[in-house]
């Protein structure tokens, strides 16, 4: 088992893990950026450099997403159609209302307006 005295103190680890700073990022620096001149090997899609749309290749995009935002807006007008409207006891709110409303369904159902 080690002993506090063979452990280096923190101030002196410290010290030396700033001295070595400036090396690490030499070091991540020279990874992380290519040389212009030399070829680049298999890279995420991330890193990889844009290449610019041409104009038909753009229309073509918008097109798609004209014609799916189009397809949508007939779904959820075909869904809002299809519901079924409330039922008359939730669109008369009032027990008198109500009872107004079946009173004139009697009256509209027979034959008293002949």
């Amino acid at each position: 088992m080690s002993t506090p005295e063979d452990q280096p103190s923190l101030d002196e680890a410290l010290a030396r893990a700033r001295a070595a700073r400036e090396q690490m990022a030499a070091a991540l620096d020279e990874d992380q950026q290519p040389d212009v001149d030399e070829p680049v090997g298999w890279q995420p899609i991330w890193k990889r450099p844009r290449k610019p749309k041409s104009d038909a290749a753009k229309k073509a995009e918008l097109r798609k997403q004209r014609k799916r935002l189009q397809e949508a807006a007939k779904r959820r007008l075909a869904a809002r159609n299809s519901r079924r409207s409330r039922s008359r006891q939730n669109r008369i709110g009032s027990a008198a209302a109500r009872r107004d409303a079946r009173a004139l369904s009697r009256m509209r159902h027979s034959g008293a307006w002949l």
